[in-house]
C-alpha cells in the first residue's frame, strides 16, 4: 500500500484545550529525539455521529485521511480528557467509524503500540481505564505506563519522556 511518508509516532488529541497542549508536548519531545511525529486534532475533523445505517452506505470523506494517517504510523499516543467518567464522545465516535472500515474491526488497531495520556479537570483515571479496555479489545498493545495529569498535578517532562521512551521501543506486531 502506498501512502504518505510514515511518521514514527502519531499523537492524537480529543480536545482543543489542555490535551492539545499535552499532545504538542509529546510532538516536541519526539522531535527532540529525532523521531518523526505528527499531530491529529480530532476537533478539526468533521465526522458525523456514527450511525450503522450511515456506515452501510459510505464512510465520510474526512475518515479516509484519518484512517490513512493512522495506518501509516506504527505507534500512537492518545491524549484525551475524561468526559462523564469515560471516553470523550469525539474519540468514541472516531473509533466507532474507524472500526467499521475493514472486514475485521480490529485491523487498524491490532498489534499497534499505543500510549495513553490525559489532562483532566476531574480524576482522569476512569478515562484511562475505559480507553485501555476499549483499545485492548480492539487488539492494541497499550503501554502499561500511562500519564495522568490535571491542574494540581501538571504533566512533567520526565513523565512524557518516559512514556515516549517506552513507546518507541515497541514495534507493531506483524499479523498475517
Amino acid at each position: 500500500m502506498t501512502g504518505p511518508t510514515p511518521h514514527q509516532l502519531l499523537v492524537i488529541t480529543a480536545s482543543n484545550g489542555e490535551n492539545l497542549k499535552l499532545a504538542q508536548r509529546f510532538i516536541a519531545a519526539a522531535k527532540a529525539r529525532q523521531c518523526s511525529a505528527s499531530l491529529v486534532d480530532l476537533t478539526q475533523i468533521e465526522l458525523p455521529l456514527f450511525n450503522p445505517r450511515l456506515a452501510q452506505d459510505a464512510a465520510p470523506a474526512a475518515l479516509d485521511g484519518l484512517r490513512t494517517q493512522m495506518h501509516h504510523s506504527p505507534r500512537w499516543v492518545i491524549c484525551a480528557p475524561e468526559y462523564n467518567g469515560s471516553i470523550p464522545p469525539i474519540l468514541s465516535n472516531a473509533i466507532a467509524w474507524l472500526s467499521t472500515q475493514d472486514e475485521d474491526f480490529r485491523s487498524l488497531f491490532n498489534g499497534r503500540p499505543v500510549g495513553i495520556a490525559t489532562f483532566s479537570g476531574g480524576g482522569g483515571m476512569e478515562l484511562l481505564m475505559s480507553l485501555r479496555i476499549q483499545l485492548s479489545h480492539l487488539g492494541a498493545d497499550v503501554l502499561g505506563r500511562q500519564l495522568l495529569s490535571n491542574h494540581n498535578k501538571p504533566p512533567s517532562d520526565a513523565a512524557i519522556d518516559d512514556l515516549l521512551n517506552r513507546l518507541l521501543q515497541r514495534h507493531p506486531l506483524q499479523i498475517p
